[in-house]
């Protein structure tokens, strides 16, 4: 991170103002023994190409006042490139606080997370349709699976020996199935205007 302030992903339907705060190395919500950094927001950039009926280019970035410290809880993922290639079946993890069983009113206190494949497009259609673009990624119907509360969570991939942000919770079954796969930001096909955020500020 350095001397430049960060910038976190989070999807586009997310109600983000620069009065709200960004906390990074929470695990436990009930806990208040955590060495949690509470870091406030300078800027955000939501993707002007958003589309609320499709749900394509389902990202918002936003840059902190300050950059984060890293620690043994708070670091990066590193940004995909274009031309990376994260093939169906890859297995790859996401993370949240969101709804562990539907229907249930209670999210957990501890961050969850779970590991599940990634689906080819094709694949996906058999269960979306035309719902699913190039602009998304599928990954789960394997007995695991995002629910709400998560949307805006990572969906990270080993490359290389590091893990990748490969696509960001995005939507998925109204019922949280885990026998149909969740869909997903695809930020492989999103770095162009990322980089132009970037390159800008």
């Amino acid at each position: 991170m350095g001397k430049t302030p960060s910038l976190a992903p989070s999807p586009s339907r997310c109600p983000c103002r620069t009065s709200h705060w960004v906390v990074a190395g929470e695990f436990d919500q009930a806990s208040s023994a955590e060495n949690i950094q509470v870091l406030q927001i300078a800027q955000i950039f939501k993707n002007p190409k958003f589309n609320m009926f499709t749900i394509n280019n389902d990202i918002t970035l936003l840059k902190l006042a300050t950059p984060a410290r890293f620690s043994q809880t708070v670091f990066a993922v590193c940004l995909p490139s274009e031309a990376d290639d994260f093939p169906a079946g890859s297995l790859c993890t996401t993370t949240g606080w969101g709804l562990t069983k539907h229907p249930n009113a209670n999210t957990p206190n501890k961050l969850q997370q779970a590991a599940l494949p990634l689906l080819s497009n094709a694949e996906c259609q058999k269960y979306w349709d035309s719902k699913i673009t190039d602009l998304m990624v599928c990954a789960g119907a394997s007995g695991v699976s995002s629910c709400m509360g998560d949307s805006g969570g990572p969906l990270v991939c080993q490359k290389n020996g590091a893990w990748t942000l490969v696509a960001i919770v995005s939507w998925g079954s109204g019922t949280c199935s885990t026998s149909s796969p969740g869909g997903y930001a695809h930020v492989t096909e999103l770095m162009p205007w990322v980089r132009e955020i970037l390159a800008a500020n």
